[in-house]
C-alpha cells in the first residue's frame, strides 16, 4: 500500500476534524492527570516522549482504551506543558500499519524479507541457546551489542546482563553523534558526558554549530529558554550563532558568523586571543579554578612548560585567524570583546563543531572561553546536571567464564593507540565485521539502533554485516537493519511499555519521567526489558541470578524505592504504594534547586581545577607509549616512550607536538576526496522534524519538513545561487551529487544561506526500509559520506567529504 501526499491530507483532516470535536484543552489541576477528562470511557495518562533524548513529559488522551491525542504535561520541568512539533507523533508510531507485529525467524536469505511467525517462548529459547553455546565454548565475548537511545534504566539493564554473561562489546552509537563534546569536557573539567547551561539567566549565547532552535537537546526546553531570554526578562539576551549554513537558529540570532567548515576552534582561540590580551578574563577564577593558564614547572621533574596563555597569545592572533575562518578581524575583536564584557555568557557548541575530524580540540577550545569569562558552574553559565539518586543495582559477582571475557579487548579498538579517548566505536564495526578485529564478531544484538541507515559510507555495512552468522534486532519497526537479523524480537513503543527517562542535561537538578502504558499492547510485542530478563533466566545460573526481577515493572519499582526512602522532592508519601501511585498521576519526579560551587562535583580532573593543560591527556597517551615499548620488546625490538609516542601521534593524524598537544589548539581540518575533482564540501544537517530518524516514517513530520525550502515529503540539496549559476543549476532541478564514495540524486534547491563551497543535504529521508512512508522516500547522504574520524575519540567526521555536483 502507497499513500501520496494527497491522500494523506484528506484522511489527515478528517482526523483533525474528529479531534476537534472530542478533544479540549489539557488539565491543569493534578486531579485531572492520570484521571477522568470529563467522561467515563476517557482519561489523560501521563507518559515521556521519545522522539530525542530531551524525555518531555507528555499527557496522551485516551478515549475507549484509544490514545486519540498528545499534549505536554504541564508539571514536567523539562518543556512545562510545551511539546516540539516532534511531541505528537506518537499516535503515528503506535497506530503505525507497518509495525512488526510479533516475534519473527528469518527463512530467506538475509535482506530477501522471508519470515516466519514464531511464539516468545521459542523465540526466548532460540536466543537463550546460542548465547548458551558460545558461553559453553568460552566465547561470551565474540557477542556484540549495538545500542541507540537507552533511556533510564535501559542502558544499565543491558550493561548488567552483558557483565554477567562475559562481553566487554558495549557497542553505542555516541560516536556517530556527539561524542566529541563529552571528551572535551573529560579533558577539561573531568566529566565525561553532556554539561547543563543555565540558559534562563545568561545574557549572551556564542553558539558554535548547535541547531539551537532545530535539533539540538533538549529541543522544546531550547525552545522556550530562546523566548524567555528575548522577551521575558528586563535585560534582553544576545544570540550570536556560528554555523557554515544559515539555519533556523542563525535567523533567530542577533548575528550569524558564515564560518569555514571544521574552524570553530581556531575562532574561539582567536576569540581568546582577544581577551587575553587584553586583560579581560576573569582573573580571580582564573587563578583559583583553574589549571595550564599560565607556563609552569613540572613540581617533580623540573621541567618548563607552556601554558595557555602564551599559546593563545603567539598562535592565534585575529588577522592569522581571519584567513583560517573567513570571519573578518574586526567581528573576530568586537565578539571577543562583546562575550567578555556581556556576564554571564556561554559558550556552546554541538554536532557542527565537534563531530569533525578535529572535533574534541575544537570544543576544548570553544569550552575554555566559559573559563576565560568565569562561567563554570556560575549562574547564567555552565552547570552539572544531577541525577536522581535511585537505589542501587544488586552485586553481581560475574562467574569464571565471564570473567574471562570480559578480560578480552574491546572488539572496536576503543581506548587503544587507535582510538585512545574512545569508549566505543560504532562505525568502525563493518571493518570489525570482515576480521579487522582481535576476534571474529559471533552474535549482534542490535537495540534502538540502524547502523545500515545512520553510519557514513553506509555501503561497508551492507557488505559485512551478513559474515556475522546470529543477528537478533530488539526493535517495533523493520529498519533497514531488521531485514539482516535472524530473528526480530518486537519492542513494544513507548506509549505501551514501562520505563523510566531521565533528563537529558540541562535543568541542573535531577528530574525523572515515567513511562506508563497508557493503551494495552496492540500486538504480540514485548517490552525489551521484559524480554532481557526472560533470556536471562532461561539461561540459567549466573546469568540468571543477576536478574531477580519478574519484569520492568518490578526493576523500576525497585530503583526508585530509594528515592522515596529519601523523602525530598515534588512527591512525598508515607508509604512506597503511595509514592509509586502519585508518580502514576504525576508522572514525573523532580527536586528543584541547584547548588554553585560544589567544586567537587564541578571540577574532577587530576588537578582539580578546570585544566587548559589536560593532564589526563597527557597520561593517557603517555601509558599507550608505554604499552608500545612493551610490545615492541616482546617481539624482540628496541624502543623508547617518545619514539611510540611520535608513532601514535602520526597514526592520529595530529600535527600539534610538546606542550601544545594537551592545550586547546586548532587542528587543521581534513577532508576526503581531491579538491580539483570535488571542489564542494559535503554538510549534512538535522531538522527540527528529524525524530532520532523515526520522522521519516510519520506523515505528520513529512508535511512539515522543510518549511525553509517551502520541500515536503522529499529530499532537497541546497546550492548558493552563485555556485547554481555556475554550475548551471536552476532551483528545483535534479542533481547528482558525487564523492569518492558514491553518488546520489536529489533536487536542487538554491539557497542564499549556503556557503557558495558548501551543499547542504537534511538528513531524514532515503530508507530503503522502515514502512510505506519512510522506504523509498528521498536521499540518504550518508550514502556518500566518507568515513573520517576524530581518530583521538573515536567519533566520526560527518562534515570531511568533498563532493560535486552536476544536473541528472
Amino acid at each position: 500500500m502507497a499513500m501520496n501526499r494527497r491522500a494523506f491530507l484528506k484522511v489527515s483532516s478528517a482526523t483533525g476534524a474528529a479531534l476537534l470535536v472530542t478533544g479540549r484543552p489539557v488539565p491543569e489541576g493534578a486531579q485531572e492527570r492520570g484521571g477522568p477528562s470529563g467522561a467515563a470511557d476517557e482519561r489523560w495518562v501521563p507518559n515521556v516522549c521519545l522522539q530525542c533524548p530531551a524525555a518531555c513529559g507528555i499527557l496522551v488522551k485516551v478515549v475507549d482504551g484509544r490514545a486519540v491525542k498528545i499534549e505536554g504535561n504541564p508539571v514536567h520541568p523539562i518543556n512545562e506543558g510545551r511539546l516540539c512539533p516532534k511531541g505528537h507523533i506518537g499516535l503515528q508510531l503506535l497506530y503505525d500499519p507497518d509495525r512488526i507485529k510479533g516475534p519473527l525467524k528469518r527463512v530467506g536469505e538475509r535482506g530477501e524479507g522471508k519470515w516466519e511467525t514464531i511464539g516468545w517462548d521459542q523465540a526466548i529459547g532460540i536466543v537463550a541457546k546460542r548465547l548458551g553455546e558460545l558461553r559453553g565454548r568460552g566465547e561470551p565475548h565474540t557477542v556484540v551489542f549495538m545500542g541507540g537511545r537507552y533511556r533510564g534504566q535501559m542502558h544499565a539493564l543491558f550493561g548488567r546482563f552483558m557483565q554477567a554473561y562475559g562481553t566487554p562489546n558495549d557497542v553505542g552509537h555516541s560516536s556517530i553523534c556527539a561524542d566529541g563534546s563529552p571528551i572535551a569536557h573529560y579533558l577539561t573539567q573531568g566529566i565525561k558526558s553532556y554539561l547543563g547551561y543555565d540558559w534562563d539567566n545568561t545574557n549572551y549565547i556564542l553558539c558554535f554549530g548547535g541547531s539551537f532552535l532545530e535539533a539540538w537537546r533538549p529541543t522544546t526546553r531550547l525552545l522556550r529558554a530562546y523566548g524567555h531570554i528575548r522577551r521575558e526578562r528586563p535585560v534582553r539576551g544576545k544570540l550570536v550563532h556560528v554555523d557554515t549554513r544559515f539555519s533556523v537558529t542563525a535567523a533567530k540570532a542577533d548575528e550569524w558568523l558564515a564560518i569555514r567548515p571544521g574552524t570553530d576552534g581556531a575562532l574561539a582561540l582567536g576569540i581568546a586571543h582577544v581577551i587575553v590580551a587584553e586583560e579581560l578574563y576573569d582573573k580571580a577564577f582564573v587563578a583559583e579554578h583553574t589549571f595550564g593558564f599560565d607556563d609552569w614547572v613540572d613540581d617533580k621533574t623540573g621541567a618548563p612548560h607552556t601554558g595557555f596563555k602564551r599559546l593563545v597569545l603567539q598562535d592565534y592572533p585575529p588577522p592569522q585567524v581571519a584567513e583560517i575562518t573567513g570571519i573578518p578581524e574586526a567581528t573576530i575583536v568586537r565578539i571577543a570583546r562583546e562575550f567578555a564584557a556581556t556576564r554571564p555568557a556561554v559558550a556552546a557548541g554541538e554536532r557542527g563543531s565537534s563531530m569533525q575530524a578535529n572535533g574534541i580540540f575544537n570544543r576544548m577550545a570553544i569550552h575554555s572561553l566559559n573559563a576565560l569569562v568565569g562561567s563554570i558552574d556560575a549562574p547564567g553559565g555552565v552547570i552539572v546536571q544531577r541525577g536522581p539518586h535511585f537505589s542501587d543495582w544488586p552485586k553481581l559477582e560475574p562467574d569464571p567464564v565471564a570473567k574471562a571475557g570480559l578480560g578480552m579487548p574491546r572488539v572496536d579498538h576503543a581506548g587503544t593507540a587507535r582510538f585512545p579517548l574512545a569508549g566505543k566505536v560504532y562505525q568502525h564495526m563493518p571493518e570489525i565485521f570482515a576480521g579487522a578485529g582481535p576476534y571474529p564478531v559471533k552474535a549482534l544484538f542490535l537495540y534502538y539502533t540502524n547502523p545500515l541507515f545512520s553510519s557514513p559510507d553506509i555501503g561497508r555495512f551492507y557488505e559485512t554485516i551478513k559474515r556475522v552468522p546470529f543477528i537478533v534486532d530488539f526493535t517495533p519497526f523493520m529498519s533497514e537493519t531488521a531485514e539482516y537479523a535472524d530473528l526480530i524480537l518486537p519492542d513494544h513503543t513507548y506509549l505501551e511499555r514501562w520505563q523510566d527517562d531521565v533528563i537529558y542535561p540541562s535543568l541542573g537538578y535531577p528530574v525523572v519521567g515515567l513511562r506508563q502504558p497508557v493503551v494495552k499492547p496492540l500486538y504480540d510485542t514485548m517490552n525489551t526489558g521484559d524480554a532481557l530478563i526472560k533470556i536471562a533466566r532461561r539461561m540459567g545460573g549466573s546469568v540468571a541470578q543477576a536478574f531477580p526481577w519478574k519484569n520492568m515493572e518490578e526493576v523500576l519499582k525497585f530503583r526508585f524505592k530509594r528515592i522515596w526512602e529519601e523523602g525530598e522532592g515534588n512527591l512525598k508519601a508515607g508509604s512506597f504504594e503511595e509514592f509509586w501511585a502519585k508518580l502514576g498521576r504525576e508522572g514525573v519526579w523532580y527536586k528543584k534547586g541547584y547548588a554553585f560551587g560544589e567544586w567537587d562535583k564541578v571540577l574532577r580532573t587530576p588537578s582539580k581545577k578546570f585544566e587548559f593543560y589536560s593532564i589526563a591527556l597527557k597520561k593517557k597517551l603517555d601509558e599507550l607509549a608505554l604499552k608500545e615499548v612493551e610490545k615492541a620488546r616482546e617481539g624482540g625490538k628496541e624502543s623508547t616512550p617518545d619514539a611510540e609516542l611520535e608513532k601514535i601521534l602520526k597514526g592520529l593524524k595530529l600535527t600539534a607536538r610538546g606542550d601544545g598537544l594537551y592545550l586547546p589548539h586548532y587542528e587543521p581540518i581534513r577532508h576526503v576526496g581531491d579538491p580539483k575533482r570535488y571542489p564542494l564540501l559535503l554538510n549534512t544537517y538535522k531538522l527540527i522534524t528529524h525524530a532520532e530518524g523515526r520522522g521519516a516514517n510519520a506523515p505528520w513530520m513529512l508535511e512539515r519538513l522543510g518549511v525553509h525550502v517551502k520541500q515536503r515529503w522529499e529530499s532537497w540539496a541546497e546550492l548558493n545561487p552563485d555556485t547554481a549559476r555556475e554550475l548551471g543549476i536552476r532551483d528545483g532541478d535534479l542533481i547528482w551529487i558525487e564523492s569518492s564514495v558514491g553518488k546520489l540524486r536529489t533536487n536542487a534547491k538554491l539557497y542564499p544561506g549556503a556557503r557558495p563551497d558548501v551543499v547542504n543535504i537534511p538528513f531524514t529521508l532515503g530508507h530503503r526500509a522502515y514502512g510505506r512512508y519512510a522506504k523509498g522516500r528521498g536521499a540518504n547522504p550518508n550514502w556518500i559520506l566518507a568515513n573520517e574520524y576524530d581518530y583521538l575519540g573515536g567519533t566520526a567526521a560527518f562534515f570531511s567529504t568533498r563532493v560535486r555536483v552536476s544536473r541528472a
